[in-house]
């Protein structure tokens, strides 16, 4: 049984990111990760596209991350507005002195010690139904259909998105002049949308979008996503932390959620960084509780403001254009709200954690 100061459960770009930002500390950090990394030199037509907030860039800047991810990243200059691995967790224990986790590998079992367990592993996270963290569910009866658009006309880094009686629909700008396409659809007909013919697909979407970006001519691997939001009733225990979309899930309308669990692990990392430096043990209740307590209300906020939306754009069609038609107006009749609203989606609300504005630990 080997002993760690960190353990790590879910190695995908969150929980990657925090191993970065606690590179050079002196610490044991285990990942485990139960899909097989893949290695690759280039990006793919259907390469999968995040909309990064200006607070995450900063963050990465600081990871000095930004340099690597520059030329492959695409920036929306305008948004236009209308209608360890592989393994596997079999079991968690949070003791007093240690966190002891037994983990599956090649039909072989190993057990890891470790002062903190950080949750990373996504929505339908392990560490937490392990621990019986009771969780917020709302399904919002909406699927998004995701997939890289490629239309006739060049994007010039405008971000799109359409406000239709089945859910939002966005295409984000990205490189060689593609668009990252989601488009949410009633999950009763998830199944007719994945089944039309790529021509069949481009129309419809044709149909729904319009031609400011002229013809969509290409059309990449679709994949579905069932939209929930899923929220912890508990963010920290002693010897745990949960980060990114094992603490929250939000609906994608406004492409906050990843830029959410970056803040997560800038916060987490400032934490333990300063816990490490005071002497205090990293896994201890009284430390992972100012990790919960700093992010707490930037949590609550992006949560209301996705929530909200999506309550929203379900509402009936009269209803809905009377209700969009209003905030509008209020946003264009209070610059203060505007302002704030533009920092939030920004990640430039509340207190930001050194790595955000552009400090090292």
């Amino acid at each position: 049984m080997n002993p760690y100061d960190i353990l790590i459960v879910g190695g995908g770009l969150v929980g990657a990111s925090l191993v970065r930002a606690l590179q050079g500390r002196g610490l044991r950090i285990a990942v485990v990760e139960a899909v097989q990394f893949e290695t690759r030199t280039e990006a793919g037509y259907d390469d999968r596209a995040i909309a990064l907030a200006h607070g995450t860039q900063r963050i990465f800047s600081s990871l000095g991350l930004w340099n690597d991810l520059a030329d492959d990243a695409t920036p929306i200059h305008r948004i236009h507005v209308s209608d360890r691995c592989p393994a596997t967790l079999a079991d968690l224990n949070l003791g007093a002195e240690a966190a002891t986790a037994t983990l599956v590998m090649d039909d072989a079992t190993r057990m890891l010690t470790a002062r903190l367990v950080v949750a990373a592993d996504g929505a339908g996270s392990a560490v937490r139904d392990r621990l019986g963290i009771p969780v917020i569910d709302r399904d919002y009866g909406q699927t998004a259909v995701i997939a890289n658009i490629t239309p006739q006309l060049p994007h010039r880094h405008v971000a799109f998105e359409r406000f239709t009686d089945t859910g939002p629909m966005a295409l984000l700008p990205m490189s060689a002049g593609r668009c990252a396409l989601v488009w949410t659809v009633d999950s009763r007909e998830t199944g007719e949308v994945m089944g039309f013919s790529d021509s069949e697909f481009l129309s419809r979407l044709q149909e729904r979008f319009g031609y400011r970006l002229g013809r969509f001519e290409r059309v990449g691997r679709r994949q579905a996503y069932p939209l929930r939001l899923i929220k912890a009733k508990e963010s920290v225990r002693h010897r745990l932390a949960l980060v990114g979309n094992a603490a929250h899930t939000l609906h994608p309308i406004a492409g906050q959620g990843f830029n959410l669990g970056v803040r997560d692990i800038a916060v987490l990392a400032e934490v333990l960084v300063d816990a490490l430096v005071g002497g205090h043990d990293p896994g201890e209740l009284a430390v992972l509780n100012r990790y919960d307590a700093w992010r707490h209300a930037d949590h609550q906020r992006v949560t209301a403001f996705t929530d909200g939306l999506a309550r929203l754009f379900t509402l009936p069609l009269p209803a809905l254009g009377m209700a969009r038609a209003a905030g509008m107006l209020a946003l264009d009749l209070l610059p203060p709200a505007k302002r704030l609203l533009t920092r939030l989606t920004m990640g430039r609300s509340g207190r930001m954690p050194r790595l955000a504005r552009g400090l090292p630990l």
